[in-house]
Formats: structure tokens, C-alpha cells, sequence
């Protein structure tokens, strides 16, 4: 077969149907990574709006350009805009996009995920403009702090669309996480070991687990205090045994992290495009790998710095102080590897090593403020200035804007196939670098002269008047400088002429395919043996066109094929078989949604019903994988054959689901702690009374536990050895019931609105309940597949899929019932 006829064959298999409705229907990579880059700027553009609309208020003293309930839903929607539609999703898009061909495979590993993930966030997203075009949009600040928030400092809508809204859009964000870590792990051309992925790969698998382990707090406590204000649930007020500092350290522990979420992704770009733009390797690749590992473990000690304020004790106050200062270490050790590389290279100034350039300088005095509110005396005089505005906007736009302008300068050749001709991008780029700095440095002055924070007008006497005019016209030509960068990227995207595949001479997989990417990505799957492959092969290229590498033949029955490999070797492993395109991941995202207008809108028949559609479209999403027959080893190309996914002792489901657990648990352990702060920290505690277990509530739990884990383990062995499993799945589903009648009972001796302390005893018995149920429905739903002859002696995986969900089940509801009764055991 010629490359052009495997061309049109692959194309056939892996491209989605034309039209809007294509768009609706597709799970391919390039798709949905391009459709999340595309709405990521449309919401970037939005932000960028209310920016100006924020310095055309502030520019002169007095200003009547908007009132303070305007101005208020502005300044809120801008953050939350800025934090939660656009910088995580780009990076995302980006990734999405970008991963497989880096990675040497055809697509991600779960792709109806990334399709889910992404209308998820589209639809948050249009909740959230919505309520600000309709005038209900949320106004207590991006963080929300009740009790602002709470009914009693807001009593309307609006911050229900915040916290419904960013919840949805957090589902894609866990989504798109789940997806970037398998696919790191499991697909990636054959020879590529840990050691020798893409730089850029390892950021994103370090991003991935972090989101995995830092959205989940946040989504706790909005959750919690969506609980609030619909039911009277009191977790955040003071009179009923609540405490609004809760809230604060919940979203902290997500908000601390997520800067480095931010910056990780922003940090790999740069470590990928300065070596190709010095013309050498990546000094000091180890080292760079370790400090952003660490710097991801230890944003998680940092959440206490942004309260210092608040009364905490001293001992709290110095370890959290050295704790952030110390997060200098593994970010000097990165930026000296950077500058080591370009010291030991010929750096050649094009557009990208010039945003590079910019982000060096502004990040590190980004960084320099930084170290400067982490020390407890200079805190406490700056906290809620505009200081700290501007040193977060250094952070963040000097930190994530500008390499991410570098990532769009340097892979534009790739998206668009063509080179850019039109030179606006240089004069875009000084406007931005002096507008920026004409704002932010101005505004530390102003932090530092008292300017408070999330005032909406400045008094004639102030003394800060022409600080602020002079920033709001920084401030307008930075925003010129981002609509020329747009004009520049349509241009050049749309009439330049075609240029080279490779015009940089990098030696990472994405330059090897056409530009722009097919659907497929590679034609053949290649072997690597270095970090940078086209390096040590230039003619790699052909051959993969050629189909000379594996998977090279387009198969008859027209499935999409790919190939997993171990986690730390990178030798072939089996052969997968992943899903066309189809609709149900948008009508899946159409009914979430569902589940959050309901609660939005106070309809809530709509909620359970929703709920039940969730459940009925995920196993029809289950049912259609797997195989009825056992099959043989499959050949894959160069004498190789293996064997299909079904087949494998831990598919790629099972790996999905490990690390979708892993956030429920961290999920489980925010929620055992914010129990732990109420009771040992919070006012009005301890209540009236504590629940009394009994002897049913712990016998149910204790017995459902023991079936729950037997009956597993019956039905697991039962099939390995061809024989029926019924009594395993009874004993599973027996103990499954027990467990929900445990929980059920703390239901019943409880008043969710009585005291916190009730409220988070129900919220823990949900909880229980929740994860009974699903691990049921899974039980359920693999008997059906035995039914039908998709499990065997061989294919056992959907089993240990299921027995992972059923022994976490048993898990939270040992360790979240046992802290419901302990109060009552020990009182």
C-alpha cells in the first residue's frame, strides 16, 4: 500500500463527519483539542474586556462609568473567567492536542472522555456569561468567602451560578486530568521509557496528578456551600456550629496549588521551545524533572500563607512562611537549567525566544514579590492591597501569558501548515511587554501607598489618582497588543503561504507528520531510542509515512487501533481498539447539566432524574466495549503480535479508574478534615449531642464490609476458573445493601439544618451512600456483561475494574461511618 492510499484509508477510519454536526459527534484528539484552544480564547477575550472595563472605572477618581453592583459582578467574573475558563483549559487544549503526536500514538486513551470533558466546560462556562449578560452574575469575589456568599450576605442567584458553575466546569477539568495520566503512562511509541518522554510530558503528567489532588477540595466546599444555601445546611455559620474559615481553607488548598497547575504547564513549553531555539539539548533534563516534582508536592503546604491574617497561631504562621520561601528552590533550579541551556547553545532570537526573554524577566520579579508576601510582617501590611494584585498578575500573565504566546509562535507553523509572513506579532509583542509593566509594577506602588483591594472608585485626595490613570493606559495597550496577536495568528493562519514541516529543526515526534495534523496523527507508530528522535533519524518521517513502523496497514474492519505499552519500559504491551466518533459524550455533558440547572433553579424533581439519565448513559457508554469472543495475538507490524486490549490483566479502564479514585479520595479526606476543623476549631461546638451508634448502625457496616470484600473475591476466582459467579455477585450485592442501611440509619437519627455537626454527618452518610450505589450499579452492570458473554476466563478486566470501585466502597464507609460513631463512642 502507497502512503497516499494509507492516507485516505486512515482518514476514512479516524476523521470525523463534516459540518457542525461533525463537531458535535467528534472524540478525535485534534478536534477537541483545537475546539478547547478556541473557547478558551473566546472566554480570554471576555476577561480581557472586563479588565478594561475594571481600569476605565479606576483611571480617574469618582468614575460613575459603572456602579458598584455592576462593578462588582465585573471584578468577580473576571477572576473566575481568567482562573477557571481560560488559563486551565488552554494548557488543556493544548495538551490535548499536542500529547499524542508527542508521545508517538494516534490518540489519547479514553477520547469520549476528552469530548465529555470539553462540553462540560463549554456549558459551565455559557452558565457562568449567561448570569453576567442577564445582571445575576456572581459578586463576592472570584473566592467566594462566605459568609458574603452565603444567603446571609447574598441572598439572591448569583453566586449559585459560581458554584454550580465552576463545579461543572471542574468535572472537565478531572476529566481532562484522568486522560492526560493514562495516556502519559500507557500510550506512547514503542522504546520511549519514563526517561526518555518528551519534557513537555512530564509537566503534564505532574500537572494531571496535581489537579487530581488539589480541584477536589474546592469542589467539596462548593458543594458544601451550594448545600447551604439550598437547604439550611450550616457548615459556614458561626451560630449553628459552622465556621466561615472552613471555606477558606478548602479553597485555598485547591487555590495555592492551582498557580502552580498555572505555571507547570507554562514551565514544560518553555523547556521544550528554548533548547530548539538555542540550537541545543535541554541542559540538566533529570534535575528539571525532579523540580517540578517537588515543586508540585510542596504547593500543597502553601494554602496557609494566603490566611495569615486570619488569627493563626505562630508556630502555623512559621512553617508556612518557610514552607513558601522554600519554593524558591526547585524554581531557581529549573530557571538555572534555562539559562545554562541557553549559555551552552547559540540562542537565535525569533519570536518565540522573545516571549521566552519576557517571561524570564517578569516571572522572576513575579517570583521576587513572592518571597516578599511570604514573610508574616510584610503580609500583614500588603494582604487585600494591590500589591498583591499586581504580584499576582506577574505571576500569572509574566508566568503562563507570555510562554504560552511562545507555544503559539512556535507550534503555528504545525497547526496551520504555513509560515508566518506577516510580521505584526513583533509590534504586538512591545506593546504587550511595556503595557504590562506600565500597569502591574505601577499597581505594587499603589499596594503599597494603601490601595485596597475590590474598591470600585479612588478619591480625589487618595494621593493615588495618577498612578492608576497611568495604569489603565498601560492597561488599554496591552489589551492593543492581544487583538494584534489575534489579527497576526487569522493572517498567517488563513493566507501565508505553506512553509517547511520542521522549520525549527526540533527533534520531538510532532514534526514528523504532515502540518497540519491528519486525524490518525502517524501512519505507522514508530520506535523510539532517544528523547529526541528525529535528531538521531532524519529520515524517520518517510518511514513512518511509508508505513514502516507499526500498525502500518490500515485494518478492513475499519476500527481505530493503537498501541499501549508498561509504564516503565516502554515495550509493547497489547493492542487497543478505541471508540469512533459518536454523540453520546454531548448528550452525557447535556445531562449533567441537567442535574446542575435543577439545583440552580430550585427545580429539584430535576436533580434525581438527571441523575438517573447519567447513570442509564454511562452504561450504555460501558456496554459498548469489550469483545464476546476470545481472540489470539494480534499482528501489529515488524513480527510483532499481541494480544487486544480485552485481554489485558489491567486494561486501561482499570488504570482510568485508580486515578479517578484517587481524587474522590482526596475528595473524602477534605471532607474528614473539614469534620476534624469543626469540631476541634469551629464556635458553638460541640452540640447539644452526639449520635449514639448503637449496635445495628456498626453490625450492618461491619457485616455489609466482610460480604462486600467476600463476595468480590468469590465472583473474581469464580470466573478465572470458568465458573459461574452468581453467589459472589449475591454475596456483593448483599453486603452492598447493608452498607447502605448503616449509612441510612445515621440519616435517620440526625436533622440536616439542626447544627453542623448534624449537616456534616449527613453530607458523610451521603457520601457512603453514593459510592454503595455506584459500586452496585457496577455489580449490576457485570452480571449483565456475563449474560452476555463479554466476560470469560480471559477477559477478566471489566472485573477488576469492578472490584477496585467495591473496595473503595467498603473503604469510605469503614472510615467515614466509624468518624460519624466515634464522637458517641467516646462521649
Amino acid at each position: 500500500m502507497n502512503a497516499l492510499r494509507r492516507h485516505r484509508a486512515l482518514e476514512r477510519i479516524w476523521s470525523s463527519r463534516p459540518g457542525w454536526r461533525g463537531k458535535l459527534t467528534t472524540v478525535n484528539n485534534n478536534d477537541i483539542g483545537l475546539m478547547f484552544l478556541i473557547a478558551a480564547t473566546a472566554f480570554f477575550v471576555i476577561g480581557g474586556i472586563l479588565a478594561m472595563l475594571i481600569r476605565a472605572q479606576l483611571a480617574t477618581p469618582r468614575s460613575v462609568f459603572m456602579g458598584p453592583d455592576t462593578y462588582n459582578q465585573v471584578f468577580t467574573m473576571h477572576g473566575t473567567i481568567m482562573m477557571f475558563l481560560f488559563a486551565i483549559p488552554l494548557f488543556e487544549g493544548l495538551t490535548i492536542y499536542l500529547l499524542p503526536k508527542m508521545l508517538g500514538t494516534r490518540d489519547l486513551a479514553f477520547p469520549r472522555l476528552s469530548a465529555f470533558g470539553f462540553w462540560c466546560y463549554v456549558f459551565g462556562g455559557s452558565l457562568l456569561i449567561f448570569a453576567l449578560l442577564a445582571g445575576i452574575a456572581p459578586d463576592s469575589g472570584w473566592f467566594l468567602y462566605p459568609p458574603l456568599s452565603s444567603t446571609l450576605g447574598s441572598p439572591g442567584i448569583n453566586p449559585d451560578f459560581w458554584l454550580l458553575g465552576i463545579t461543572f466546569v471542574e468535572i472537565s477539568a478531572i476529566s481532562a486530568a484522568v486522560e492526560i495520566v493514562v495516556t502519559v503512562l500507557l500510550y506512547r511509541a514503542p522504546g520511549m521509557s519514563l526517561d526518555k518522554l518528551p519534557i513537555f510530558a512530564w509537566y503534564m503528567l505532574i500537572v494531571a496528578v496535581m489537579i487530581l489532588t488539589a480541584f477536589p477540595p474546592l469542589i467539596l466546599g462548593s458543594i458544601l456551600l451550594e448545600l447551604e444555601r439550598a437547604f439550611g445546611m450550616p457548615f459556614f455559620q458561626t451560630e449553628s456550629g459552622g465556621d466561615s474559615l472552613l471555606w477558606q481553607h478548602l479553597f485555598w488548598l485547591f487555590g495555592h496549588p492551582e498557580v502552580y497547575i498555572i505555571f507547570l504547564p507554562a514551565a514544560g513549553v518553555v523547556s521544550t521551545i528554548l533548547p530548539v531555539m538555542a540550537r541545543t539539548k535541554l541542559l540538566g533534563y533529570g534535575w528539571i524533572v525532579a523540580a517540578a516534582a517537588f515543586l508540585g508536592v510542596l504547593s500543597f503546604g502553601l494554602w496557609v500563607h494566603h490566611m495569615y491574617t486570619t488569627g493563626i497561631p505562630h508556630m502555623g504562621l512559621a512553617f508556612f512562611s518557610a514552607a513558601s520561601t522554600l519554593v524558591a528552590l526547585p524554581t531557581g533550579i529549573q530557571i538555572f537549567a534555562w539559562i545554562g541551556t541557553i549559555w551552552k547553545g547559540r540562542p537565535e532570537m525569533h519570536l518565540p525566544m522573545l516571549w521566552i526573554v519576557a517571561f524570564f524577566a517578569t516571572f522572576v520579579i513575579g517570583g521576587l514579590t513572592g518571597v516578599m508576601v511570604a514573610m508574616v510582617p510584610f503580609d500583614w501590611q500588603t494582604h487585600d492591597t494591590y500589591f498583591i494584585v499586581a504580584h499576582l498578575h506577574y505571576v500569572l500573565i509574566g508566568g503562563f501569558v507570555f510562554p504560552m504566546l511562545a507555544a503559539l509562535y512556535y507550534w503555528l507553523p504545525h497547526f496551520t501548515g504555513r509560515k508566518r509572513y506577516f510580521k505584526l506579532g513583533e509590534t504586538a509583542f512591545w506593546l504587550i511587554v511595556v503595557g504590562f509593566h506600565g500597569t502591574f509594577l505601577l499597581l505594587h506602588w499603589a499596594g503599597l501607598l494603601g490601595m485596597r483591594r475590590r474598591i470600585n472608585s479612588i478619591e480625589a485626595s487618595s494621593g493615588w489618582e495618577f498612578v492608576n490613570l497611568v495604569a489603565s493606559i498601560g492597561g488599554f495597550v496591552m489589551a492593543i497588543g492581544f487583538t494584534l496577536v489575534l489579527i497576526d495568528v487569522t493572517v498567517n493562519a488563513t493566507v501565508a503561504v505553506r512553509g517547511r514541516r520542521n522549520p525549527w529543526g526540533a527533534g520531538t515526534l510532532e514534526w514528523a507528520i504532515p502540518a497540519p495534523s491528519p486525524s490518525y496523527n502517524f501512519a505507522s507508530i514508530p520506535e523510539v531510542r532517544s528523547r529526541y528522535p528525529l535528531h538521531d533519524d532524519s529520515d524517520l518521517p518517510l518511514r513512518i509515512a511509508r508505513g514502516e513502523g507499526y500498525l502500518g496497514t490500515p485494518p478492513d474492519s475499519g476500527l481505530r487501533q493503537s498501541l499501549v505499552v508498561e509504564v516503565a519500559s516502554g515495550r509493547p504491551n497489547h493492542l487497543v481498539i478505541l471508540p469512533a466518533n459518536s454523540a453520546l459524550p454531548v448528550v452525557m455533558a447535556l445531562a449533567t447539566g441537567c442535574f446542575f440547572v435543577g439545583m440552580l433553579i430550585k427545580t429539584y424533581w430535576l436533580v434525581p432524574l438527571s441523575a438517573l439519565g447519567v447513570a442509564a448513559l454511562a452504561v450504555w457508554w460501558a456496554w459498548s466495549l469489550g469483545s464476546r469472543a476470545d481472540h489470539g495475538l494480534q499482528d501489529v507490524g515488524r513480527g510483532l503480535a499481541l494480544p487486544l486490549a480485552c485481554h489485558a490483566a489491567e486494561p486501561t479502564g482499570w488504570w482510568g479508574s485508580l486515578f479517578l479514585l484517587l481524587a474522590d479520595g482526596v475528595l473524602f479526606g477534605s471532607l474528614l478534615f473539614g469534620y476534624a476543623f469543626l469540631w476541634t476549631v469551629a464556635p458553638n461546638w460541640p452540640p447539644p449531642s452526639y449520635l449514639q451508634p448503637g449496635l445495628l448502625g456498626p453490625a450492618s457496616a461491619l457485616g455489609g464490609a466482610l460480604l462486600t470484600l467476600g463476595g468480590s473475591r468469590v465472583a473474581d476466582q469464580a470466573l478465572r476458573r470458568g465458573r459461574r459467579p452468581w453467589l459472589g455477585f449475591a454475596l456483593g450485592f448483599a453486603g452492598l445493601a447493608a452498607i447502605g442501611a448503616a449509612a441510612s440509619t445515621v440519616l435517620a437519627g440526625t436533622t440536616y439544618d439542626a447544627h453542623a455537626y448534624d449537616a456534616t454527618l449527613w453530607v458523610l452518610a451521603g457520601y457512603v451512600l453514593l459510592h454503595a450505589a455506584i459500586a452496585g450499579l457496577m455489580l449490576g452492570f457485570l452480571a449483565l456483561r456475563v449474560r452476555a458473554g463479554y466476560i470469560s476466563a480471559r477477559r477478566i478486566g471489566e472485573v477488576r475494574v469492578a472490584r477496585l470501585w467495591s473496595d473503595y466502597a467498603v473503604a469510605v464507609a469503614l472510615v467515614g461511618l466509624g468518624a460519624v460513631w466515634l464522637p458517641g463512642v467516646l462521649e
